[in-house]
């Protein structure tokens, strides 16, 4: 099958190019620097499948463009799927699929690492010895063991998250609509929303973005929290809204923020801006703040899941080229 692959990077082409040469019967990969967009969906013209990434585009206009050109399946490198109309897409009959689980591992461990960096101020103390500054004022942080750890969302991601937080001695309270066993086997506690923010002293957000996660975080939810409260984002950047969490911030009501996602992220992340002004102001806002820690979308890179994410991928596009249907699809029902 020829398959357009867009927001190509060095290593997507490593790794996609390795697990589809592990097939008998592989696939015609052309891999594309650009981001899909409206004015980049002509690059897949001739593909019967285009695979694409968190921030590139499969609106509407997006998916009609490809859809005339023969397009059959979007293959999604990633699990969120938040970037798809998948109403429209039913109805120019084009398959989503998705990967719904890489290494859970990998996100799971380094929303810990946020969490390790911004109590204990890593980021700042690594800047003020690379200059000769050993003092300690400001530094200041809290034993983990015994402070309660809100987790918002307890899939796979969740679940791994709260078997690390559980070994550093925390509380674990745990907010899904889906509720797994294995998190209460684990010393988890499930608690309503409400009762997670007002208790938490880091809350941490694994959840999808749908119309009803949207903003998930704001004001009001800001102010039910903890004074002082720690929260994390590794999940999609819209979960969060920016401006009432720099409020919070600047109020002091939250005392630490650390970020791998943000929700204007896609003029941003995955490229290097280092020689250039960056324009958005909020996210420049942000950047002032010395308790906020922000990554650009790195939590899931590691090579195990790169390795799955290609071979998840590979699988996708091979099974529905067998059977209609790809190995994990996605459909607008999943939204409700």
């Amino acid at each position: 099958m020829r398959v357009a692959v867009f927001s190509t990077k060095p290593y997507d082409r490593e790794f996609l190019t390795a697990a589809n040469q592990a097939k008998v019967d592989g696939h015609e990969l052309r891999f594309l620097e650009p981001r899909l967009s409206l004015d980049t969906a002509q690059l897949g013209h001739d593909a019967a499948a285009v695979c694409a990434f968190v921030n590139d585009a499969l609106d509407r206009s997006v998916l009609e463009v490809l859809a005339a050109s023969g397009t059959k399946l979007v293959a999604l490198r990633c699990a969120g799927f938040n970037n798809v109309d998948l109403a429209a897409a039913r109805e120019l009959g084009i398959a989503v699929a998705r990967v719904p689980a890489y290494s859970p591992e990998a996100v799971a461990e380094h929303t810990a690492a946020l969490i390790l960096s911004l109590n204990r101020n890593i980021h700042r103390a690594y800047a003020r010895v690379r200059e000769g500054n050993f003092a300690l004022d400001g530094l200041l942080g809290f034993d983990l063991k015994g402070r309660t750890i809100g987790i918002v969302g307890t899939g796979r991601i969740g679940i791994c998250l709260t078997r690390i937080m559980r070994g550093f001695g925390c509380m674990v309270l745990g907010f899904d609509p889906r509720q797994d066993p294995e998190f209460t086997r684990l010393g988890g506690s499930y608690v309503d929303l409400d009762d997670l923010l007002s208790r938490s002293d880091i809350i941490t957000l694994h959840c999808p973005l749908t119309p009803q996660t949207h903003h998930l975080i704001d004001a009001k939810a800001i102010g039910a929290m903890k004074p002082g409260v720690m929260i994390i984002n590794t999940g999609r950047g819209a979960l969060v809204e920016t401006r009432a969490l720099i409020k919070g911030l600047k109020s002091g009501k939250i005392g630490h923020v650390g970020l791998d996602v943000y929700e204007e992220e896609g003029d941003l992340f995955f490229e290097n801006l280092s020689g250039q002004i960056i324009q958005d102001d909020i996210f420049a806002r942000l950047l002032t703040f010395p308790n906020v820690l922000i990554t650009g979308h790195q939590a899931f890179f590691t090579s195990e899941a790169l390795t799955a994410i290609a071979e998840t991928t590979i699988q996708n596009i091979s099974q529905f080229e067998q059977t209609g249907v790809p190995a994990h699809p996605v459909s607008v029902e999943m939204l409700a």
